[in-house]
């Protein structure tokens, strides 16, 4: 325990301003204290204290101790200065407010729900660089979710064989495709082969169906290789880049958005690995937390989940994080919301009526597991799109498109 007396910490009087920063946490003590004395401890190890007293604490510094000012049961908010924090630096904020906390022995559980940044913190990080209104820009798209489909099987495919799915895809009437989480550069696919014969079977794509497609390459690796395959999208063409942002980290994802300001493609983030972290809602970081770091850092897409629609646990209820990736935020331009996982068309409906149209629906089983294959797939994905946004029910609309049929009769 610190120096500081518990009512150095425990502050129920206290209102946070302008220039703090806000965190919500769910603490669970451990035997033998209370959660005042648990949510004590947070405070002191996340700003300035430590186990014991100690002969350097000044007066001046203990200015700068965290505020414990609300507890309603086990949920707590904790207010820091924003001097504690280093502007622009993500792994240095993350260290303070979710770092040593998780192993203190002084709680059983504890989750770190959400962060309230201050103006100054929020405006020290790029944002997104295309964001919602200049990805449906480069798609020549604003009146309908767009749709897209991830490459299955998700690894083995070989570089023609995987553009030939993709072109399939974009030729069945999808506006996406991407890599999965796992596939970068592997003996039986290559990624400079992959690049080239998927943008070329793009190209083809768009001059038949006179449509804007997009192809999202994973670049995920260490970071100086991730700069080089970046670079070598953008020189073959290529609009777009996919990241694993948890598997990468903070510091690796802020360098790539830094590198980003010279290449301007769209960057494209998926969650591979969060719920390590999210998926308990008593400890960990929740995916509300992410979302926001995401977009303050400048993801232009993020997956967020299906709104109890597919496949994937969501903590956090999908809309909530949609809210934080679309609202207002000193001046940063909104991150797309991604729905995947589990998908299939007949659940569109029920995904755009919770979600609006402002998504990217992305298919892959759904799709891929078509009766009819992947061009079908994509088929019966943009007709019940097309159902959805002229308001007729997917069943009626079937009837005289025998691809939705099909995909209603084996899924739904």
């Amino acid at each position: 325990m610190s120096n500081i007396k518990p009512s150095g910490y425990i502050q129920p009087d206290y209102k946070p301003g302008k220039n703090d920063v806000v965190c919500d946490f769910y603490i669970e003590p451990n035997h033998g204290l209370n959660v005042e004395k648990a949510a004590e401890h947070v405070a002191a190890e996340s700003s300035i204290g430590t186990w014991t007293a100690v002969s350097t604490m000044k007066p001046q510094i203990q200015k700068m101790g965290a505020k414990v000012f609300e507890i309603k049961g086990n949920n707590v908010k904790i207010a820091y200065p924003e001097e504690l924090f280093e502007k622009g630096n993500v792994p240095q904020i993350m260290s303070s407010v979710g770092g040593n906390i998780f192993g203190m022995k002084h709680v059983k559980n504890i989750r770190l729900n959400d962060i309230h940044f201050t103006k100054d913190i929020v405006k020290s990080f790029r944002g997104p660089q295309v964001g919602v209104k200049g990805i449906r820009t480069l798609l020549k798209t604003h009146e309908r979710p767009l749709l897209g489909t991830i490459v299955k099987p998700k690894i083995g495919l070989d570089e023609k064989e995987h553009a030939k799915v993709a072109y399939d895809a974009w030729r069945g009437g999808l506006d996406i495709v991407k890599d999965d989480e796992n596939l970068s550069s592997m003996r039986f696919n290559k990624f400079e082969k992959r690049i080239k014969e998927t943008l070329k079977l793009r190209d083809r794509a768009e001059n038949e169906t006179g449509e804007k497609k997009v192809y999202m390459p994973n670049i995920t690796a260490e970071t100086e290789e991730m700069k080089k395959r970046a670079e070598f999208v953008m020189s073959n063409g290529g609009e777009y880049i996919m990241v694993d942002i948890v598997t990468l980290g903070w510091s690796g994802l802020q360098t790539i958005r830094e590198c980003n300001m010279d290449w301007k493609m769209v960057m494209h983030a998926h969650r591979a690995g969060h719920a390590a972290f999210d998926r308990n809602p008593k400890h960990g970081i929740s995916m509300l937390v992410i979302s926001r770091i995401s977009r303050m850092i400048g993801m232009d897409q993020l997956h967020i989940g299906t709104a109890s629609v597919g496949k994937m646990v969501q903590e956090d209820p999908a809309i909530i994080l949609q809210n934080a990736l679309n609202d207002e935020w000193h001046g940063l331009k909104r991150t797309f919301s991604v729905a995947s996982g589990g998908l299939e068309p007949g659940m569109l409906p029920e995904l755009v009526n919770k979600m609006g149209k402002d998504i990217i629906a992305q298919f892959g089983g759904g799709c891929h597991g078509h009766p009819g294959g992947t061009v079908k797939g994509a088929m019966a994905i943009r007709q019940a799109a097309e159902a959805v946004m002229q308001g007729i029910d997917l069943k009626n609309y079937a009837k005289d498109n025998n691809e939705l049929a099909q995909a209603l009769r084996k899924w739904s």
